[in-house]
């Protein structure tokens, strides 16, 4: 069971074999839980206190921030490398030339939306307009899967505590499936406009129990999120 009460793949499974495609390669669909950040990114993605190089602007910005108004409780997106205690999933799209998107979806938090990751080779446009989700292109390097993304808008969280980017955010997510109920996110971010080198992370899902799935969750801009089920809007969203 996950923090966030979502039941897992029991731990005599977990070693299992990496389970593969027709095409040989991994099967990275999932569901998973965790995998990115929630409530706060430097600790969640292995770095001790402090080790996160932001610039004095950012710094200042987060500790000024408040966790009741991360944009996430108006179910505004959350984007990269945000996940929380309900699972995610790929879901990958075939054609005649292989395989052409993964999109990514998840149960809550993305506002309906989904991230599109395109695999046919394209590039990144020249004139991209900043995006809740940014241009994701994704290659495959062995087993795992290179997903590089830029053109971000600067208005989302990295997590509850506040900590903040620019639109120069440049990300390189490596996903790797080490064995049946784990999948690795070797999380690379780079933005020069709030921090002051690129930094790595490192983020570990859980398989979601296999007889379970994403369910239906709809989440509209400003909407309350259900305060007649008790949930108080502004309370954030970390498991404290």
């Amino acid at each position: 069971m996950s923090a966030g009460g979502t039941p897992l793949l029991p731990d005599n499974l977990v070693k299992s074999p990496v389970p593969r495609l027709p095409d040989g390669k991994p099967d990275l669909t999932g569901p998973w839980v965790g995998g990115g950040s929630n409530a706060d990114i430097e600790r969640e993605g292995g770095l001790k206190p402090g080790e996160l190089p932001l610039l004095p602007w950012a710094k200042e910005l987060r500790d000024k921030r408040k966790e009741q108004d991360e944009p996430y409780t108006a179910c505004l997106p959350m984007s990269v490398p945000r996940v929380n205690p309900y699972p995610w999933k790929f879901a990958m799209t075939y054609t005649s030339k292989g395989l052409t998107q993964i999109y990514i979806l998840h149960e809550t938090g993305d506002a309906g939306a989904h991230r599109v990751v395109y695999m046919d080779g394209r590039k990144h446009p020249d004139d991209l307009l900043p995006s809740w989700w940014g241009h994701s292109i994704g290659r495959w390097e062995g087993d795992t899967l290179v997903v590089d993304t830029i053109g971000y808008n600067e208005k989302f969280w990295f997590d509850s505590r506040g900590t903040p980017h620019t639109e120069k955010l440049h990300t390189i997510e490596r996903f790797t499936r080490t064995n049946y109920g784990t999948l690795v996110n070797e999380f690379t971010l780079d933005d020069p406009g709030a921090f002051s080198r690129p930094v790595q992370l490192k983020f570990t899902a859980r398989l979601l129990r296999p007889d379970l799935d994403l369910m239906e969750y709809i989440c509209l801009e400003n909407n309350q999120v259900g305060a007649a089920g008790g949930y108080v809007p502004g309370t954030g969203t970390s498991n404290k």
